[in-house]
């Protein structure tokens, strides 16, 4: 990594080793430790202040938007230039298209774009700049991939893969019930404490992004896998140990992401669905399930956690392309 990235990072906790990985810790201000930093620099310091403290996005949150928008002030310096006025539209749009050419994916180039894109109109907004040459840069950029997600009779088969006999497959049954319930993240998911749900009010309490709260309700069903697991799985599984953690390991730790997506992975196989299934395609199969059955859409926004509905209006696409699929076979289409 650049030294750019460490000295304009450091403010604000993003370390970054000789190898060119980042951690986030507490720091000295970087004009106090890096010596004379220029007007890029100060700009990048405040913009990843404001990330931290205002917006309270998470460490590997802030380590992704240093490198990325290092990256991209290393590459406004190779241009000669030395602060954000003289940066255009058209400059933004030859970066973006030298990302391309290095073969970057278009989420790659999307998360760049995004970044820079912050970068520009937090300093508009704060004085530090008196344009935002990135306001219409989107309407450059090519459309976002939709995302993947399964049918109901796919959701249906996965869910009743799990051997609810036994306490680990009444554990996989709950969380995947839970999951395509409430439409966690993975993070999310696995991070649920013992009392963030209620079989009972049929509600699961989730810290999502940056430290914020939301409440999901979850179906009959779901509540009937929790109950199950909490009476009986539970139990088995933890023995005489103690933890505060909701899902568990047979040996009564907690259960992780990577340990959840291999198990996802082969129930998946095992119901015999083809396409790829990550904890995110349940995700999606939960917003996109929602929408095609009248959901409001901000609700679903509510219950995703999205900060932006325009986040949340990608499942929207998904159902038009859906609909213009049946129409497509009217014999007047």
């Amino acid at each position: 990594m650049t030294e750019l990235l460490k000295s304009s990072a450091d403010a604000h906790g993003v370390e970054v080793s000789p190898a060119g990985s980042s951690s986030v810790r507490a720091g000295e201000p970087a004009s106090e430790r890096a010596g004379a930093i220029d007007a890029l620099d100060r700009a990048l310091d405040s913009y990843l202040g404001h990330l931290r403290v205002e917006r309270g996005l998470l460490p590997a949150t802030l380590e992704s938007y240093a490198r990325d928008l290092s990256e991209y002030l290393r590459w406004l310096r190779e241009q000669k230039l030395r602060d954000l006025g003289g940066v255009t539209e058209l400059m933004i749009l030859r970066h973006l298209s030298a990302l391309h050419e290095r073969g970057l994916s278009q989420a790659s180039q999307a998360r760049h774009l995004a970044a820079l894109r912050g970068l520009h109109r937090f300093c508009n907004a704060e004085g530090l700049s008196e344009t935002d040459p990135s306001e219409s840069v989107g309407a450059h950029r090519g459309a976002r991939p939709l995302p993947n997600f399964l049918g109901v009779g796919e959701v249906d088969r996965l869910l009743a893969q799990p051997d609810v006999k036994t306490a680990a497959g009444a554990r996989d049954k709950a969380m995947l019930e839970i999951l395509y319930a409430s439409g966690l993240r993975v993070s999310e998911l696995v991070a649920l404490p013992l009392g963030a749900v209620d079989p009972r009010v049929g509600v699961v309490r989730v810290r999502g992004k940056g430290g914020k709260e939301r409440i999901v309700p979850v179906g009959e069903r779901a509540r009937e896998a929790l109950t199950h697991y909490l009476q009986v799985a539970r139990p088995q599984l933890i023995g005489q140990k103690q933890s505060r953690d909701l899902f568990v390991t047979p040996r009564g730790g907690k259960m992780t992401r990577q340990g959840f997506w291999k198990l996802l992975a082969r129930l998946a196989r095992e119901a015999g669905i083809s396409q790829r299934v990550t904890p995110h395609t349940l995700r999606h199969s939960f917003a996109t399930h929602l929408l095609e059955g009248g959901a409001d859409l901000r609700a679903v926004q509510a219950m995703l956690g999205h900060a932006d509905i325009a986040t949340t209006q990608i499942y929207t696409h998904v159902d038009r392309r859906r609909l213009e699929t049946i129409l497509a076979k009217h014999p007047r289409a």
